[in-house]
């Protein structure tokens, strides 16, 4: 959901104009920004990529930091009229999103006070921060509003899951650690080792860094494994029941926002799930 940030009810109208075309996309101007938007951070996400390869970065070093200055100066300029055009400053600021626009300009910033070799891990963690760019793109998807709700409606029963996950582990865990403890050469030789080995093997990741060699041990891994088919599907199974219960109350519901157009709100919604106008 978007903060709050409608501009003051007095403020100029080239202001509230920029409002809307930054933050809406219910006039040309505003779907052309989002796409713009959209290619400049998918550019610069490619760049900050490209730049991760040895070869890419001796040869093309000095275009790398061209690049990457000019999208810091535009993400930069975008941040400072988001600021300009909203009425609360500081909620927007300390929102997802205001992080998430600090983080994608401030690390180029910050090498700047960070030279010297000592301080060149320092910089390169700095650096890599700019993948938050990534989560920019998340503002101008409509249908991304739709997927976050069904992921938060259904973070009881995930969560529950899990703890039935842990137990189920732990428990296999300190079995395997029993039997497996007093054979030769074993490889669990405590138990977190033995519960790390019933994480991998019931997701079906099955590194094999890390084996049973007694009869037992193996009969139970293999019990592990059929668990870990077994349940595999359940977290798919509750986001996308959650998911198809969102989408269809926002396909009964058609009602269209007078102040922003947004169409699509909860059943029992009053205010837009957008703007907070009341419908």
């Amino acid at each position: 959901m978007q903060p709050d940030t409608h501009p003051e009810h007095h403020s100029s109208p080239l202001r509230e104009r920029v409002w809307r075309i930054i933050f809406l996309s219910d006039t040309r101007a505003g779907k052309a920004f989002d796409v713009v938007l959209l290619c400049l951070i998918t550019c610069s996400v490619v760049v900050v990529m490209l730049e991760s390869v040895r070869s890419f970065q001796k040869e093309y070093a000095i275009w790398f930091d061209v690049l990457e200055w000019a999208f810091t100066l535009l993400f930069t300029v975008e941040y400072g009229v988001r600021l300009w055009s909203v009425r609360r400053k500081w909620k927007y600021a300390l929102s997802f999103f205001g992080l998430v626009d600090l983080l994608s300009i401030l690390p180029t910033y910050l090498a700047l006070f960070l030279e010297g070799s000592e301080y060149f891990m320092v910089i390169r963690i700095f650096r890599l921060l700019r993948m938050f760019r990534v989560l920019k793109m998340v503002r101008h998807v409509g249908e991304a509003n739709v997927l976050l709700n069904a992921l938060k409606a259904s973070r009881p029963k995930i969560l529950v899951f899990l703890f039935g996950v842990m137990t189920i582990v732990c428990i296999i865990g300190t079995l395997m650690y029993l039997i497996e403890s007093t054979a030769p050469d074993s490889q669990f030789d405590s138990i977190p080792q033995a519960v790390y080995w019933s994480i991998v093997t019931i997701t079906t990741v099955g590194f094999g860094d890390i084996t049973p060699i007694t009869v037992p041990g193996k009969i139970l891994a293999s019990m592990m494994m059929l668990i870990g088919y077994a349940i595999i599907a359940v977290p798919t199974g509750i986001a996308i029941a959650e998911l198809n219960r969102e989408m269809s109350a926002v396909q009964m519901d058609r009602r269209q926002c007078p102040e922003c157009g947004l169409v699509g709100h909860d059943t029992k919604a009053r205010f837009c799930r957008h703007c907070g106008s009341q419908l």
